[in-house]
């Protein structure tokens, strides 16, 4: 976990003459942002690639889809913003409850670290296609497969089988999040690390500590499957635009593995930004291709290891409390 960084506040356009109340009632999705100040150079490298190096944070608060009663709202009032936000900073600062009972466990409310900020644009949604602030329908073939692994789901022991550690989680065996997660903000640590030669980027993932090595040099994609599937990144003016597929499948996002193409954008627009687009795409999984938007700004300090394995006790408690209930089970048949 790292310090939180304020945020810079983007001001709403709002109709002149008009008092807040009403145009916080009134506001839509045709309200949006105003125009930012005329951007700086574009910090480059010594070989002059756009510089996109450092440790970067991309906490926010705003959520992936939009809200359902928020139907075609595209943005926040600043109204609602900061109530988002004074939301969020109150559940950030909030002391532990001395009432609360001793159970020698530390409550999640103080293992995570989700951020306190409204995303800069101040939208909705991290999704901005489509223009719903949604995912897109799942395809037919798609549903039945959501079906059939909820029925699954259902059918087995709360929590999921335990036989042994084979039927945990990737996540659980501090094996890997897997591409997008390791990338879309999340409850804690959402952070990356950005390196850059000649030639190549080396993103850092923070979370179980994952590096995703990036040719630019037009190289053709191998074939080779993996968790993080295979990357290729290009320059389009100032935007790396990083593409990736040829996953293993062992790591689905929201139902899509072998088939998923990501396209990811970084495009620094000043000193303490980066603005981040990904586009996912699989035609065996949503009937249209969706995209994510947001910022990532600076992070507070350094990016340290993970080391999911030196703290994993979760794994072996789970397995070793089931192994106590299946004697319990034989020795009440007796």
């Amino acid at each position: 976990m790292r310090n939180r960084i304020q945020v810079l506040t983007v001001a709403l356009l709002a109709t002149a003459g008009v008092g807040r109340s009403v145009v916080e009632a009134q506001t839509s999705a045709s309200a949006a942002p105003a125009s930012a100040p005329a951007a700086a150079p574009v910090p480059r490298t010594s070989w002059g690639d756009p510089d996109l190096q450092g440790v970067w944070d991309y906490r926010t608060i705003t959520p992936m889809e939009r809200r359902p009663e928020l139907a075609d709202r595209e943005f926040y009032t600043e109204g609602e913003v900061a109530e988002l936000e004074g939301r969020a900073a109150r559940r950030m600062d909030k002391a532990p409850d001395p009432n609360a009972p001793s159970t020698g466990l530390v409550h999640a409310d103080y293992l995570t670290d989700p951020g306190r900020h409204v995303d800069d644009a101040h939208r909705t949604s991290l999704i901005v296609d489509p223009a719903t602030g949604r995912m897109p329908a799942l395809t037919p073939e798609a549903q039945q497969r959501q079906d059939a692994a909820r029925a699954a789901a259902a059918a087995s022991p709360a929590g999921g089988r335990t036989d042994s550690y084979r039927d945990r989680p990737l996540y659980e065996r501090c094996i890997t999040r897997g591409l997008p997660s390791t990338i879309l903000p999340t409850l804690y640590n959402n952070n990356i690390r950005i390196v850059q030669s000649p030639g190549y980027v080396a993103i850092v993932h923070e979370m179980i500590h994952e590096t995703r090595v990036v040719p630019l040099d037009g190289a053709p994609f191998t074939g080779v499957r993996s968790y993080l599937g295979e990357s290729r990144g290009h320059w389009e003016g100032d935007t790396l635009v990083v593409e990736s597929h040829n996953f293993n499948g062992k790591a689905p996002f929201r139902g899509a593995g072998a088939n998923l193409k990501l396209t990811e954008r970084y495009r620094r627009t000043s000193a303490d930004r980066i603005e981040f687009r990904m586009t996912f795409e699989d035609a065996t999984q949503w009937v249209q291709p969706w995209t994510v938007a947001y910022s990532i700004r600076p992070a507070d300090g350094e990016l340290y290891e993970y080391a999911c394995h030196e703290g994993n006790y979760g794994l072996h408690n789970i397995l070793e409390n089931a192994r106590d209930a299946d004697r319990a089970a034989a020795a009440s048949k007796h």
